[in-house]
């Protein structure tokens, strides 16, 4: 399928997992993707696995105002166009180092990068894409936010990305007609931390799905590209859940 040729999409937290699956996906669709990270060697490799799909790198720490504002400077002034906006990029506090943090560290790195960034990215690039051709901004939720889930984890994420469905809601309200705005709500994703996660998060992961598995990375790019696609012209302020058909038991 060729249908995103002759778009340019930039895609944040595209060096590795979700963010990485995204940008080949679209690449792979005809776009000309553009790539935020922060690491300089994950962003070349996704680069070059992009090939002539590569429309230009940006490094950015997206936890602070100052990072958000220079990624929007930066990208508006060297990309012709911008006709997709995919927000994928969020805080790891689940793996390494930050497992370790409690509560309040954790939260304050969530709203920092999840909330905040996503916040200020997707206004910022909003406005500029309306006074321009138009386009689509899709944002990154999670399929559990609305119904909760015990625990620390699920307090932290139900917060924060139930923060970020609702402010994708209120923006494509802004927005609207220029810009479509919508909202991938992930269920159980095997990225880094379901690689490594106990057995009996295996078999939740599996239980809590009607089809009885994991979800991929590639399942997430996949609705991301259907709705920054043509046909997806129809669709805004909506949270698309990809979890499988989530089941509580």
């Amino acid at each position: 399928m060729n249908d995103l040729a002759g778009q340019t999409v930039l895609v944040t937290g595209a060096t590795r997992g979700i963010g990485r699956a995204v940008a080949l996906e679209l690449a792979g669709a005809g776009a000309r993707v553009a790539i935020h990270g922060r690491s300089a060697a994950g962003a070349a490799e996704v680069a070059a696995a992009l090939g002539g799909g590569h429309a230009g790198t940006f490094l950015a720490d997206l936890g602070t105002p100052a990072g958000c504002e220079s990624l929007v400077t930066a990208a508006t002034s060297a990309l012709p166009a911008i006709d997709a906006l995919v927000l994928i990029a969020g805080a790891d506090v689940l793996t390494g180092d930050p497992a370790k943090w409690g509560f309040e560290q954790k939260l304050d790195e969530l709203l920092r990068v999840d909330v905040m960034s996503t916040l200020l990215l997707a206004r910022a690039f909003g406005r500029w894409m309306r006074e321009h051709a138009g386009g689509s901004i899709v944002t990154i939720g999670w399929d559990q936010a609305h119904t909760g889930m015990e625990g620390d984890s699920g307090e932290l994420f139900a917060a924060t990305k139930g923060a970020v469905m609702a402010f994708t809601k209120s923006l494509a309200k802004s927005l609207a007609p220029q810009v479509r705005v919508n909202c991938v709500a992930p269920g159980w994703i095997r990225t880094a931390w379901g690689e490594g996660a106990s057995d009996a998060w295996q078999r939740r992961a599996v239980r809590e799905s009607m089809l009885g598995r994991w979800g991929t990375p590639e399942d997430i790019a996949g609705a991301v590209h259907w709705l920054v696609s043509p046909r997806a012209a129809f669709v805004t302020g909506q949270i698309i859940a990809v979890n499988g058909g989530f089941r509580s038991a």
